[in-house]
């Protein structure tokens, strides 16, 4: 079966409406997340930080309504059950929840989001994809600062940007890893920060703006069975050891000295394996560490790269569905 088969048939029923938050997020996670962090819940607050996480995450769905018929909708109360509306308590318990609970809570629910979810594998390993996207910002003083604004021929754009790399599960569209930055930032100084976060076993697939020897090479040595496909860059220089099929060879790869310098460990080769095939017309030439060609056919990793376009398509639906087409986020402070 091909994967684009495969991804049609993620799940044999189709999964029960959500009528609830704690449908997606029970309460037992959330007591997780503070108890791994330096997180004090204050048992006597009147408005307990538990409340204050469940709001968080109704300002991520319910983004495009205003902050009290938020807590309206999601009927909260503070702890002597009176219907709880003061947005000045809500910054103000915000500030105390930080962002070290809220991190944790997105780790432990991706991770079981993805266990409940029946993902097809490619070749008993799941598929990955790494990309960047941009996100505007409130115009504030705040944003300003923590996030700088593009520039062109014709000076400074309006609202400060945030850089963001994610990882996503390809098949459910769901975020696995993530981090972000000040738009100066690039995209190539994010990516590694997310190797860490890859299970092992995996393949994940790069833009060919992600090529960078030091970066797979990292992404490699991260962890077991880290699998990576991307297209090779154009005018590369590679030396062939060995034929594996037809336009499928191993090749070795050397490395610059700068390179090396900026990332420890980086050899002075590297081996890897390089499919070309001609793709509507046009030959494509793929790089990976996929050396096996008994276990990884060459027709099927040269199939494989056209998935990577299902994180633009999870962009998409992050745009449109959660922030409801609107080019700015909501919050006004870092």
């Amino acid at each position: 079966m091909h994967l684009s088969q495969a991804l049609g048939i993620i799940n044999i029923t189709a999964p029960e409406q959500i009528q609830t938050l704690s449908d997606l997020l029970p309460l037992d996670i959330i007591q997780q997340a503070f108890s791994l962090t330096d997180t004090v819940t204050l048992r006597k607050r009147k408005f307990p930080l538990e409340s204050m996480v469940w709001l968080v995450m109704g300002m991520a769905i319910y983004n495009g309504r205003p902050l009290s018929h938020i807590v309206n909708l999601m009927d909260i109360v503070d702890r002597t059950v009176r219907p709880f509306t003061a947005p000045s308590s809500v910054i103000q318990r915000r500030k105390i929840l930080g962002e070290d609970a809220i991190k944790v809570l997105f780790q432990l629910t991706q991770q079981q989001w993805n266990l409940e979810a029946k993902h097809p594998r490619w070749h008993g390993l799941p598929l990955l994809g790494v990309d960047g996207v941009v996100w505007r910002t409130q115009d504030t003083p705040q944003n300003a600062a923590a996030f700088s604004k593009s520039s062109n021929q014709h000076g400074k754009a309006t609202y400060p940007q945030v850089r963001m790399v994610c990882q996503m599960e390809l098949s459910s569209h769901l975020i696995t890893a993530s981090t972000f930055d000040s738009f100066a930032t690039n995209e190539m100084h994010l990516a590694p920060r997310l190797a860490a976060e890859t299970a092992d076993d995996s393949i994940t697939l790069f833009d060919k703006g992600f090529y960078s020897l030091g970066l797979l090479n990292h992404w490699q040595n991260a962890g077991k069975n880290r699998h990576w496909l991307l297209p090779l860059k154009k005018n590369t220089q590679y030396e062939v050891i060995r034929k594996l099929g037809r336009k499928d060879m191993l090749v070795t790869l050397k490395t610059s000295p700068q390179a090396r310098r900026q990332w420890e460990g980086l050899p002075e080769e590297m081996t890897a394996r390089l499919i070309i095939r001609k793709i509507d017309g046009k030959e494509r030439s793929i790089l990976t560490s996929l050396t096996d060609a008994m276990r990884y056919p060459g027709a099927d990793v040269s199939e494989l790269y056209q998935h990577r376009w299902e994180i633009e398509l999870g962009y998409r639906e992050a745009k449109q569905g959660l922030l409801g087409n609107r080019w700015t986020l909501r919050s006004k402070l870092p």
